[in-house]
This record gives structure tokens, C-alpha cells and sequence, in this order.
């Protein structure tokens, strides 16, 4: 019997899935589908990326392409004993800042959260139902994003509005707290010298965010009350004066779907460039264009690396992961290039190999380059409730 456990990230048009074994860290298999709709593709590979068979399905629906991914893992173990179904859930809220087994009251309440996370938590939840139709017997632990924040210091964690705007649900949550989980809890084992110190970790990708971590915890974030805040991303603006919402709305006449559509989707990398989201792409471009859009890009990295030594007072250590994070040189090197007041330097050629430490020998300030794993972070919750 292949006794295992399954992560579950469901987006608006994809599904990212891995198996994993009751114990142990290493996925049996993982999934991908893409597209999900008419166009829908799936990949399903084995441990070591080498592809498996993919069975015929249904790929226009979140639970079809679930069944056909399901379908090809039961082929490749054909003693598959599934024990839980852990879900990554972009928002949980001011309630929720642990792991939880699913029940319909506890997707209900997700559900009202839809509106403060309108383009994740929507997909979100429908891969839970999906997960939940397919093994209405197996524990559902859905976790979430907002979750690795909840201990803020209230300065951080509020804007300066009516205070009861706060109590209503309008304050900074942070997000991409799934991978800031993992990499706090790498460190000791990387850099055990600094872990429990002050890190500032860049989580940067076609979603984009920084976080300041001391003793494991998480202290202050870039992203606020939506995944559109701080850093410039892929699609998504980042940082923007309130006022301009204001101006588009009363000057230009667009509605609020208009807004989200620009703000969420036509911005960033893309807007700013004209041709790409993908850091590849402008990268290997050289177009003015292009190369304003990174150097935006990763001048407001430089800016919230300076806020988070401020918060912090000083930095004992900077750790880049995401996909832009984990292999672009070029970020990581124009991201550092003016800090070196704060200790922070690179060496060029270990930055070039993505090495673990890209700092030279005898840096003030260890620069790190750590891949992030959400879904072992996910699985290691699923065990736990199985186990409970």
C-alpha cells in the first residue's frame, strides 16, 4: 500500500498538484495542468521529472482535470491510499492563522473572504470542492497564504483610516506566507548562525513580495490588503497612490472591473515593458522599454529592502527565492549593487551558478539564494491532520 498525501494549488486557470508519501519529503509524483478550459493541457511526471503517462479526461473544469491527474498517479501506484488533501488558500482572514480540516461551515466562511482576494480565492475553493467530491471521506486542510503574518505588530498589520474599518476587515494581511514559512524554517539548517536573526526574504515572481522575518516570525510585508501591494510583479502594478484609483475612476469613467482588469492584469512587467511578463523575456529583449521595466523592477526591491532594515534595525541576512529570485543573476546583482553601506554585496561568479551563498567570503551580511517548496510546506500539514 502507497500510503500518501496531496497538495493541492489550484489558480484560475491551472491546477498544480504533488503526491507525497506518508513520510518524507520527497513527492512521488507531481502534476501540472494549464489552460484549464477548451485549450487545457495536463503533465503528469514521477520523481526525477521523468513524464507519465496522462489519461484521456476532461480538462475544461477544475474536478476534471483533478480526476485525470488522479487517474495517472493511480496508474503509476496502483495501491494508492490517500490520507489527506492539504489546499493552499491565498486568504484566511483575521481568523485563520493555522492549518484547518475543512468542513462546510469552514468553506463557507472562506467563501466570504472571495472579495478580498477576488482572483485566487474564488479557484481556490474550487479546487477544495473538486478535492472534496472526489474523497468526500479523506480530510481537507486548507492553508493559507495570510497565515504566516497574523502576528504582526499592529503598526504593521493597519492603515490610517477609521479604526473601524480595521475591525471590519480592512487592515494588511501579507501573503505568499506559504513559501516564507518554508525558507523560515530552512534557514536554521543553512545558515543556522542567523535564522533566528533579522532576514529580509525576497519573494519574487510573476507575484512579488518581500517580508521581514526575526526569530522566525514574520514582522512586516510588502503586500497589505491585497496581493496588488509593494513590489512591481509580472502583471500587477505594486505600490500605488490611492489617488490615481481616484483620478480613473471620476476623470476616466472606468468602472471597478475596468480598474482590477488594468491593475491586476495589464500592468507590471507587462505594462510597463510592452512585450512580457516573463523576467526571461525582458531580459534577453535589451528594448529601452525593457530594460525600464526591470530596472523599476528592482528598483523597488531596493526600496523595500531599505524599509525592512528600518523596521528590523538592520539586517542579518537576505535570502532571494521565487522563480525570478532563484534564477535570475542579473536581479539579484542590480538588487545589491547600491547596499553595500548595509553589508550587502555579491560575488559575481557564485551569483552567476546560483550558488546557496552569493555573498563573497566574510560578508557583514550573508546574500542567500533559497528555492522555496509551498507544497512540502502543504504536505507536512496534511500529514498532520491525518495523523490527528
Amino acid at each position: 500500500m502507497t500510503a500518501a498525501v496531496l497538495t493541492l494549488n489550484a489558480g484560475s486557470s491551472s491546477l498544480k498538484l504533488a503526491l507525497f508519501p506518508a513520510a518524507g519529503d520527497a513527492p512521488l509524483a507531481t502534476g501540472q495542468a494549464d489552460r484549464i478550459g477548451p485549450d487545457g493541457t495536463l503533465r503528469i511526471a514521477a520523481a526525477g521529472g521523468a513524464a507519465l503517462p496522462v489519461p484521456p479526461g476532461d480538462l475544461t473544469s477544475h474536478a476534471g482535470a483533478l480526476a485525470a491527474a488522479l487517474a495517472g498517479f493511480r496508474a503509476a501506484f496502483p495501491d494508492l491510499d490517500l490520507r489527506a488533501v492539504g489546499h493552499r488558500v491565498v486568504h484566511g482572514g483575521t481568523d485563520y492563522a493555522a492549518p484547518v480540516t475543512v468542513t462546510d461551515a469552514i468553506l463557507a466562511d472562506l467563501a466570504r473572504l472571495e472579495p478580498f482576494a477576488p482572483l485566487h480565492q474564488p479557484h481556490n475553493l474550487a479546487g477544495i470542492r473538486a478535492a472534496m467530491a472526489a474523497f468526500p471521506q479523506v480530510p481537507q486542510v486548507a492553508c493559507f497564504d495570510t497565515a504566516f503574518h497574523r502576528a504582526h505588530p499592529w503598526v504593521h498589520d493597519t492603515f490610517a483610516l477609521p479604526r473601524d474599518y480595521y475591525d471590519r476587515g480592512v487592515r494588511r494581511y501579507g501573503f505568499h506566507g506559504l513559501s516564507y514559512d518554508y525558507i523560515a524554517g530552512a534557514l536554521p539548517r543553512i545558515v543556522p548562525e542567523v535564522a533566528l536573526g533579522r532576514v529580509v526574504v525576497a519573494h519574487l515572481g510573476n507575484g512579488a513580495s518581500i517580508c521581514a522575518i526575526h526569530e522566525g516570525r514574520s514582522v512586516a510585508s510588502s503586500m497589505g490588503f491585497s496581493a496588488l501591494d509593494g513590489l512591481a510583479m509580472g502583471t500587477r502594478c505594486g505600490q500605488l497612490d490611492p489617488g490615481v484609483m481616484l483620478y480613473l475612476m471620476e476623470q476616466e469613467g472606468m468602472a471597478p472591473a475596468a480598474i482590477s482588469d488594468l491593475l491586476y492584469r495589464r500592468s507590471g512587467l507587462l505594462g510597463l515593458s510592452g512585450l512580457s511578463n516573463d523576467m526571461r523575456t525582458l531580459e534577453a529583449a535589451g528594448s529601452p522599454e525593457a530594460e525600464q521595466a526591470i530596472a523599476y523592477f528592482t528598483t523597488r526591491i531596493r526600496h523595500q529592502l531599505g524599509a525592512m532594515a528600518a523596521v528590523l534595525g538592520g539586517i542579518d541576512a537576505v535570502v532571494f527565492t521565487g522563480g525570478i529570485g532563484e534564477n535570475s543573476a542579473r536581479v539579484r546583482a542590480e538588487v545589491c549593487e547600491t547596499t553595500g553601506w548595509m553589508g550587502i554585496a555579491v560575488d559575481p561568479a557564485r551569483n552567476a551558478r546560483n550558488a546557496t551563498v552569493i555573498s563573497p567570503d566574510g560578508a557583514p551580511v550573508p546574500v542567500l539564494v533559497v528555492p522555496t517548496n509551498e507544497e512540502l510546506v502543504i504536505a507536512r500539514a496534511a500529514r498532520a491532520a491525518a495523523r490527528s
